[in-house]
């Protein structure tokens, strides 16, 4: 084998799996289309959930460093609001794309992680022990890599996921938009967000002083996907909109999207796996595409990590389509909503007037920023303690070496037994998974954790946290613990005990 895995794109969610696979002790291999960064932005933000998983990798200081964390979210441009109480990472961080990936290829770097450039999938081809990954290097011969299993990260036009003969159902485009980073000097406002108007709708944020991000929706306007984009037409398009140009000038890059909403009917076939925009495309409302795939590649990196360390069964790899698939259908929907909310015309101004004074109820706007931000995510679980399936809250604790967040466990992206009562009978519950289960000891700090989407409840006696941060089993403190129902934990999640 040439590597334990082969990712296929080099974007946030290629990146982020690359290093929860090495953090897991995969040996992995980055091919990549392109043969250097684009400077391209697409995204422009981390949402809350993407920043605790961060967090709890122990490299979030580097993202927050270079961004900006704004009190600003929306639905449709319809503004929502935030609870600090439910998140230590509340807010979303204002940070490009080209930025994102700069600090992502750096940590998997320092990783181990390799890469190969100008080099695109060309053929793949399984078999009961793996999979060989054909790339055009524009060689007479095709190069080849070997790997156990290959997971296609390399965007909605996925070459993995055609060769895989995965289909890719779902709704056409009804609207086009262009976006694009430029000079606006003669824009009389700080930023436009989502405005309205009769031929469509544009904005036009500040992301670095003097440039701005300008983006137009034209609605019944569906250009072919090989049209090239231009600059002129971004100028046009604007022109079309706002009646102006804003003098733009100087644009590093332009773009296109649409809102046709796609998923993938399989997120595996095999050996080969999808994540990402792979997996899954939609109209950008809300900004929740980046974080959806980097979410993906945290759910897949510790499963598959495991699976090819031989301590798990291959079947764990099912539960990555069993939990995301349903977290991507959701995402399609809300995003379809979006689209349809922002729509120029009469009938829509009567829609988004009626949407928003439901928005002033705090129970639906938690529901809508709970939605966006992905902290209400529950993946399907047998027990029925409330934390059970849900993201953990990062809680303060103490511990005998000190003051901890829950979220400084995760940091080796190993699975963590908290123990908070000094139960004799967790100790022996984990002893045959010692060697892949992090033990530890401590008292909560605080008597009631807050959990988006249920509320307070009362600080367990113990839980098995996945590596990506979710709870696999808990125990409330004021019933018996359960050791069988925690031995089984174990073993579902992470594989079989030693023996002896």
């Amino acid at each position: 084998m040439d590597a334990d895995v082969v990712i296929a794109g080099a974007g946030p969610t290629g990146l982020m799996l690359a290093c929860e696979l090495r953090l897991g002790g995969a040996d992995v291999v980055v091919v990549e289309r392109l043969a250097e960064r684009t400077g391209e932005s697409r995204a422009g933000g981390i949402h809350s959930r993407t920043l605790e998983v961060l967090d709890q990798r122990g490299v979030l200081d580097r993202f927050l460093a270079e961004g900006e964390l704004q009190p600003v979210g929306h639905f449709s441009g319809l503004y929502l609001d935030f609870d600090e109480s439910e998140s230590r990472h509340p807010y979303p961080l204002m940070i490009l794309q080209s930025a994102i990936e700069r600090l992502l290829e750096e940590w998997a770097s320092e990783l181990g992680v390799r890469f190969r450039w100008s080099s695109p999938v060309g053929g793949v081809h399984q078999d009961e022990s793996g999979v060989t990954v054909e790339l055009d290097t524009g060689d007479a011969a095709p190069a080849a890599l070997r790997a156990r299993y290959l997971v296609g990260c390399d965007g909605g036009r996925s070459t993995v996921r055609r060769l895989a003969g995965i289909d890719f159902p779902g709704t056409e485009p009804t609207m086009t938009a262009l976006i694009g980073d430029v000079e606006l000097p003669d824009l009389p406002e700080e930023y436009v967000w989502v405005r309205r108007r009769p031929a469509g709708d544009y904005s036009a944020i500040a992301f670095e002083p003097g440039w701005y991000r300008v983006i137009t929706s034209e609605y019944d306007r569906v250009p072919g996907r090989e049209e090239p984009v231009t600059f002129e037409q971004l100028r046009q398009s604007l022109i079309r909109v706002a009646g102006t140009d804003f003098g733009m000038r100087e644009p590093r890059w332009v773009s296109r999207f649409t809102d046709a909403a796609r998923q993938a009917a399989r997120y595996r076939a095999g050996r080969v796996l999808l994540a990402g925009d792979a997996a899954h495309i939609h109209f950008p409302a809300g900004g929740q595409g980046l974080n959806m795939g980097v979410q993906d590649a945290v759910n897949l990196g510790w499963k598959l990590a495991a699976v090819v360390r031989g301590e798990a069964p291959e079947s764990l790899l099912d539960s990555y389509h069993a939990e995301r698939h349903p977290v991507g259908e959701r995402v399609l929907q809300n995003t379809r909503a979006q689209s349809a909310l922002v729509r120029p015309g009469a009938q829509t101004d009567a829609l988004r007037e009626v949407f928003g004074s439901l928005m002033v109820f705090d129970d639906v706007n938690r529901h809508l920023r709970h939605m966006l931000n992905a902290l209400d995510i529950r993946y399907p679980v047998d027990g029925d303690h409330p934390l059970e399936g849900r993201r953990v809250p990062d809680a303060d604790l103490d511990t005998s070496e000190g003051a901890a967040y829950v979220s400084e466990l995760l940091h080796s992206a190993r699975p963590v037994l908290l123990d908070l009562g000094g139960s004799a009978e967790v100790a022996a519950a984990v002893k045959g998974w010692a060697d892949r289960v992090d033990l530890v000891e401590a008292r909560s700090a605080d008597e009631l954790w807050t959990v988006p989407a249920v509320g307070e409840i009362p600080a367990p006696a113990a839980l098995l946290v996945r590596p990506d941060g979710h709870v696999a089993w808990a125990a409330s403190a004021d019933e018996a613990l359960d050791p069988a129902a925690l031995r089984t934990a174990l073993a579902t999640w992470f594989g079989p005990p030693l023996r002896g």
